[in-house]
């Protein structure tokens, strides 16, 4: 059975092309979390808040954080509910508010999950954003078809191991392409 294209994005990297000039979306790599015919959705997951940390975040909500979380930093998600927290982490899955990503990855915003992560009873490996990016209806699939991102398959590794300031380049090069070789203007074959 074919697939429609609506179908196919959910659990993918949208990695920036160089022509993408919207401040907000320059050199980023998001992980797409939803992607269906009402639109798409994911974070951010190479830019940082300048001064805001987790222990920010655990004042603001009042609650515990242990040391090694404190200094943990926060990720700008996207321009969009840029005053509401989301999680994207890897197992354990199952939280109140969160919804598979792919067997190993899942999207969350809940209080319950947050509370884990600052008392060190949540997930190894998680990244906490403000904001998320967001598509409406037909919007994401209209960018990609003018060149504006490239696609590839989630890697955890890039998430979770790979410094912050050189994930554009590695997700290029697991796309098999040279960073440098980019063109910094769109076109179609």
């Amino acid at each position: 059975m074919a697939h429609s294209l609506s179908e196919t994005f959910k659990g993918q990297f949208l990695i920036a092309m160089p022509s993408l000039l919207d401040p907000n979306f320059s050199h980023t790599v998001i992980c797409l979390g939803v992607h269906n015919d009402q639109g798409a959705m994911g974070v951010v997951i190479n830019r940082l808040h300048a001064d805001i940390r987790l222990r920010d975040v655990f004042a603001e909500l009042k609650l515990g954080c242990q040391d090694e979380i404190a200094d943990v930093p926060l990720y700008i998600g996207g321009p969009v509910h840029t005053n509401e927290i989301f999680i994207l982490h890897g197992p354990p899955l199952k939280w109140q508010g969160s919804f598979n990503i792919n067997p190993q990855l899942a999207l969350s915003n809940s209080i319950d999950l947050l509370a884990a992560i600052g008392e060190g009873n949540g997930p190894k490996n998680f990244i906490v954003t403000l904001g998320c990016a967001g598509w409406g209806p037909g919007q994401l699939e209209a960018e990609i078809r003018q060149n504006a991102w490239l696609t590839s398959p989630v890697s955890e590794d890039i998430l979770f191991q790979v410094p912050v300031s050189h994930r554009w380049e590695r997700a290029v090069k697991g796309l098999g392409i040279d960073p440098a070789l980019l063109s910094t203007t769109a076109g179609n074959a």
